[in-house]
């Protein structure tokens, strides 16, 4: 099978012994055309994968700032086909690693069959359900496995060494962890059992490991230096674009978003640069 976009440029991260930034929107956010601008802008400022969360009613694992974003996106009519036309309109610009981040259910409606052909032919790289159990995976990864898309999952501070060993073995391009239990959300500190969640994670698998949930500042991400492969920022960028289009979708506030999104990865990916590298830490 031919490595996917995303683990591609993990394998390069690596070999460069780089920490990676994962971006996060929730697609639709005020609208599809502007969620291209963001990405656009977000990928020229250095972000590594960019995720597109799925609006959905009820998005338990988010936070506040993650679910108003999913309200206003279901309000502007963004639905799942919407998402994976956006997804279609990115690739005629852009080359960079798209995970499509969606509770199960939309994918269900869909069929999982047509979703993740249409998921590929759209150009998307991999998909995380986020609510989707690893008991009740094994079809869909089947399905998404024969589409060249990767399944990633989630472990938490709460999974044991075999609960991380099992859902390293059924993920592929990353494993996403989560820094602490709880909805997303960004956070001032790091949780103090974070390093020792991510040795883990790193004795469990050889797949590069992610952090989110939380993740927010650029000495957040110089901590992760060393300790994971990626960290994952969602919730910061996402109350960048509420807060710059507050008093409206206008282009003028489309554009003050892009620039406010686009300095904000530019600092992180700074940091990341300044922070440990892999290779100065043993593995």
């Amino acid at each position: 099978m031919l490595k996917t976009r995303i683990q591609q440029r993990f394998a390069a991260l690596r070999e460069a012994g780089e920490l990676g930034i994962v971006a996060y929107l929730t697609a639709g956010d005020p609208s599809l055309d502007a969620t291209l601008e963001f990405v656009l802008a977000l990928a020229d400022a250095g972000a590594d994968v960019m995720e597109l969360g799925v609006p959905f009613s009820d998005p338990l694992a988010d936070g506040p700032t993650i679910q108003r974003a999913s309200e206003r996106a279901l309000k502007s009519g963004t639905t799942l086909a919407g998402v994976l036309d956006l997804v279609r309109r990115i690739r005629k610009t852009s080359e960079v690693p798209l995970v499509l981040f969606s509770y199960f259910n939309p994918i269900l409606q869909m069929g999982i069959e047509k979703f993740a052909s249409a998921a590929e032919a759209a150009g998307a790289d991999g998909v995380l359900a986020t609510d989707l159990t690893l008991e009740e995976s094994e079809d869909y990864r089947r399905v998404l496995r024969a589409h060249h898309l990767d399944a990633i999952f989630l472990g938490a501070p709460t999974s044991t060494d075999e609960r991380l060993a099992k859902i390293a073995n059924c993920s592929s391009g990353f494993l996403y962890l989560i820094s602490r239990t709880g909805v997303t959300g960004a956070k001032d500190t790091l949780p103090d059992d974070l390093p020792a969640l991510l040795r883990r994670a790193r004795a469990a698998s050889k797949l590069p490991l992610a952090v989110g949930f939380g993740i927010s500042l650029p000495g957040h991400v110089s901590l992760l230096g060393g300790l994971a492969d990626a960290a994952v920022v969602g919730s910061a960028l996402v109350a960048e674009i509420a807060n710059a289009t507050e008093s409206g979708a206008r282009a003028s506030s489309i554009d003050a978003a892009a620039a406010a999104l686009r300095l904000k990865v530019r600092a992180l990916k700074q940091a990341a640069l300044g922070g440990l590298s892999r290779r100065e830490v043993a593995p």
